[in-house]
């Protein structure tokens, strides 16, 4: 008995082979319609995870801030939605935090915006990051100087990232204006990413930050924590909270940020409407194609069912057929999509595009979701094939 039925499952796979092998030959030997398949689904795949890219990296870019600095906790007004739109908080704040039970330290910082004046007298827009005096907690690593040079008179280091050029190159002891004060370099620095207003950022310390750009008398834009240890976060969050404040951990800022780009900003709102756009393109034209070939090759589905063939087994060609066309696309497209964003970084080193798992995987999903639509679409003209229409035909 279970050679027999070792033997049966053999023979059943023996011919479903068999089947895809004809269904393969079909679909490629007519080499119009699988290029044009084909080219429907890559572009479609491409334009797809291209924009889907682009929103990734613009999440990412608005990330920086908080990438940047790397504080585990953040306290802040609870208007706030993106971490360069800060209100300032109640230096009394800073003191009751320090004070809560769960806290092991806390620090603040200031983040605003300033007009640098260069040497050759143009302005250009900065974003000026003022740490803590005594800990300089989220200072960046060093490529040139030493931190410890920020102490010093006017000091600041700045970001050596795309937006350096803008600041004209600056090396180490290099002079300009910022708000009527005059500002050093004193060392340059490199951060995990980039901001996403194309502005240079500045780094120095709080004091000095406060001092040299004007403000409001409550100057913390943000209060840094360190919690004891994990389940002391919900009860300073309580605590915070209490105060008329909020307490987000990293993750939970991320979010709140991704949540106020996608829904309320065009951003989101317009490349979710360029994805569906490109889904629609691809299915139109994957499907429309997939049917004509289908209609082509009726001769030949109806002399398989001549022969002996089940529907079940043409079912299996064509899903076969959809699948291999829509992986092969979903391949060459996400090949593109890499040689376009490997090309246009290299040319324009603001370009923010990248790829990420949940867009491959969207895309993905769309794609499978083409090839069962158009799967759909010629099962049921297959399927209602009788062998004597053909002969007869």
């Amino acid at each position: 008995m279970e050679c027999a039925s070792f033997g049966q499952q053999r023979g059943r796979s023996v011919k479903y082979s068999g089947i895809m092998r004809i269904g393969f030959k079909l679909l490629v030997n007519d080499k119009a319609k699988f290029s044009a398949l084909l080219i429907g689904i890559t572009f479609a795949v491409f334009l797809m995870a291209q924009m889907t890219a682009m929103f990734a990296g613009i999440l990412n870019r608005a990330y920086s801030t908080v990438t940047n600095i790397g504080a585990t906790m953040w306290i802040m007004d609870p208007a706030v939605n993106t971490p360069t739109t800060s209100f300032p908080l109640p230096d009394y704040l800073l003191d009751a935090v320090i004070s809560m039970d769960g806290v092991s330290y806390a620090v603040p910082l200031f983040i605003g915006g300033a007009q640098v004046k260069l040497a050759d007298g143009t302005y250009q827009s900065v974003n000026v990051v003022g740490l803590d005096d005594a800990s300089l907690f989220g200072r960046p690593q060093m490529e040139q100087g030493n931190i410890l040079d920020i102490y010093a008179d006017d000091a600041f280091l700045v970001v050596d990232d795309s937006e350096f050029s803008k600041l004209e190159n600056p090396k180490i002891g290099t002079t300009f204006e910022i708000n009527d004060h005059r500002g050093v370099i004193v060392g340059t620095a490199r951060v995990a990413a980039n901001g996403l207003n194309g502005v240079p950022t500045l780094y120095t310390t709080y004091n000095r930050a406060i001092q040299y750009i004007p403000g409001t008398r409550f100057t913390i834009s943000y209060i840094l924590v360190q919690a004891k240890n994990d389940a002391a976060i919900a009860g300073i969050k309580r605590q915070v909270e209490n105060l008329g404040y909020l307490a987000l951990t990293k993750n939970e800022f991320n979010e709140r940020i991704a949540d106020y780009y996608t829904y309320k900003t065009g951003i989101g709102t317009n490349i979710l409407l360029m994805t569906i756009i490109s889904f629609i393109v691809g299915l139109s034209i994957s499907g429309q194609t997939f049917y004509t070939f289908i209609l082509e090759n009726l001769d030949k589905f109806g002399a398989l069912k001549a022969i002996g063939a089940k529907g079940r087994e043409l079912v299996y060609m064509i899903l076969f057929m959809a699948t291999f066309t829509a992986l092969t696309g979903y391949g060459l497209g996400i090949g593109l999509v890499t040689l376009v964003i490997s090309i246009a970084k290299s040319l324009l080193p603001n370009y923010a595009a990248i790829t990420t798992f949940w867009n491959l995987a969207l895309a993905f999903g769309m794609v499978v979701l083409i090839a069962g639509i158009s799967s759909y679409i010629g099962v049921r003209k297959v399927l209602k094939i009788e062998p004597f229409d053909i002969f007869r035909g």
